[in-house]
């Protein structure tokens, strides 16, 4: 009996599921590893800031700031203060101080539309270097976070559900009828069948932090049509993955969305105030190119988007190409071997 036991067991613990139960472990650790080391311990560097000086103060001021430990911040000057302001709603700035010489109280322009964090930090730095001066600063937001949109996170919050359901969606398809496709035709069903839930998660996305929540105040129009993409382009992202290393592209899939994707993002810190190596991917992967489009359409009058909506799409399209090449090649080589093919 007991040797009948332990065959049973030696025969239930194959290799393959050794490897995918190690894979998991991996995961696992990746996910503490990326999130901790991310997240941690947040710092501003080369912040893009405005300066809006007098002429006799703004070289001082501007070389203070740029020889403040750490480099926090990245000055450069600008003509006014209504520069600033067009600047800042542009993103092509995080903000801005503009000297009053007229008085000791100068002006912090902001944006916590675009992370409440980032704004926090800004005017605690602000007010140390002014304080050494014997001068304030009074912060003014020129794209404020809704009221119902604490620390500017519902927009992260929301892409992060929306990625979330793009995967789960191709997974759960791979679980049902086969992770590779066995041909082109399935493959195309399976890429429509991931329109149809883009539409729809889009939708109920928008409708849910719009109307029903009132967490964000942009376009519901666009919030539909932004988050559709997100869907898809990680739907179609995952279906890829698994077509080309079947249901452990499941566990890639996540490594790309959910471990690389979600602390790059710039949802709980802004950019910004993200180790180097996460600030460079986060605009590249879907999370944070999608965090980055929904802050946009929800305080930013939808400016600065296009790159957003080209990796985006590159996602897509490239998603779309590889399912399909790859269910191309898995047709082709069951035929030349004779076999009727796998799994749909």
């Amino acid at each position: 009996m007991k040797q009948s036991t332990l065959s049973e067991v030696k025969s239930a613990v194959t290799p393959r599921a050794t490897l995918l139960v190690i894979g998991v472990v991996a995961l696992q650790l990746l996910f503490v590893v990326s999130y901790v080391g991310a997240l941690h311990e947040p710092k501003l560097k080369d912040v893009a800031f405005g300066v809006v000086a007098p002429p006799a103060a703004v070289e001082q001021t501007v070389q203070r700031l740029d020889e403040l430990p750490g480099s926090p911040l990245d000055p450069r000057v600008l003509p006014d203060e209504a520069s600033a302001r067009k600047q800042i709603e542009n993103r092509d700035i995080d903000g801005a101080l503009v000297v009053r010489p007229g008085g000791t109280t100068d002006t912090l322009l902001v944006a916590s539309g675009g992370g409440r964090t980032l704004s926090v930090a800004l005017n605690s730095l602000t007010g140390d270097v002014l304080g050494a001066q014997g001068r304030t600063a009074r912060m003014v937001d020129v794209a404020p976070a809704s009221s119902h949109d604490f620390n500017g996170l519902s927009s992260f919050y929301l892409v992060v559900g929306l990625c979330v359901g793009g995967y789960l969606c191709a997974s759960i398809l791979a679980i049902s009828t086969g992770a590779r496709p066995a041909n082109p035709t399935r493959a195309a069903t399976r890429l429509g069948t991931m329109v149809l839930v883009a539409l729809a998660g889009g939708l109920g996305g928008a409708i849910i932090v719009g109307p029903i929540l009132g967490a964000l105040p942009g376009s519901v129009w666009a919030l539909w049509g932004l988050g559709a993409l997100i869907v898809f382009a990680v739907g179609a992202a995952t279906l890829a993955l698994q077509g080309l290393f079947g249901v452990i592209g499941i566990g890639l899939a996540i490594l790309l969305i959910v471990i690389m994707g979600n602390p790059s993002a710039g949802g709980a810190f802004p950019a910004p105030m993200l180790p180097p190596f996460w600030e460079a991917i986060g605009p590249a992967l879907p999370p944070g190119a999608g965090t980055w489009a929904a802050r946009s359409i929800s305080y930013f009058g939808g400016t600065s988007m296009t790159s957003s909506l080209l990796v985006l799409s590159a996602w897509a399209v490239v998603g779309v190409a590889v399912t399909m090449l790859a269910a191309v090649l898995r047709q082709r080589r069951a035929t030349e071997s004779g076999s009727p093919g796998v799994a749909p």
